[in-house]
């Protein structure tokens, strides 16, 4: 680690060393592990020195401070003799808060994170529910949605309410949230 890391985490590179596995947990949001620790191993799989990895965490400076997001980009510097990974570069900046690109990374993780816990929920919908699921995210009306389907207002009424309770929605909102974290609009 830089000078410059170990001063803004207020520490040595020997009490670094002496943390082992705490300093994972001391520095980075382990909630979020599940999102870049896949990315690390698979460079350190790949070993290649001409792939790199890009990626946004969140950092804290120590067990009491705030989280800020950071992005970092990691690589493969060098080799072993028996040509394993030797030694990686990371190179990571904080985020400033104020700058759009953070409430636009938010947004993605926060997509991100919809999709893993309503994935089983999403996918208990049909094709036509998907459909229709699509149009009423779109703010089309069961009129609407059965002439697009050539199906009777009354079926387009069923499909509403059968996603609806599927989904567990209660509103629009919701709808919406479903058919933009699943590609449907």
């Amino acid at each position: 680690m830089s000078a410059r890391g170990l001063q803004d985490l207020g520490t040595s590179l020997g009490e670094l060393i002496a943390m082992g596995p705490e300093y994972h947990t001391r520095y980075f949001n382990p909630d979020e592990a599940h999102e870049y620790v896949p990315q690390v191993v698979s460079l350190l799989e790949r070993n290649d020195l001409s792939f790199a990895v890009t990626l946004f965490q969140q950092v804290r400076t120590g067990p009491q401070q705030a989280f800020v997001w950071h992005l970092t980009t990691a690589r493969l510097l060098a080799q072993g003799r028996s040509g394993q990974p030797l030694l990686v570069i990371c190179f990571s900046t904080p985020i400033d808060p104020k700058s759009h690109i953070t409430a636009k990374v938010q947004r993605l993780l926060d997509e991100n994170t919809f999709l893993r816990q309503h994935s089983a929920t999403f996918a208990s919908l049909t094709t036509r529910e998907r459909e229709v699921l699509a149009c009423l995210a779109l703010g089309h009306t069961s009129q609407e949605i059965a002439v697009a389907f050539n199906i009777s207002a009354q079926t387009a009424d069923t499909h509403r309410r059968n996603i609806r309770q599927k989904l567990g929605a209660t509103t629009n909102f919701d709808l919406g949230q479903y058919a933009r974290a699943f590609d449907l609009i």
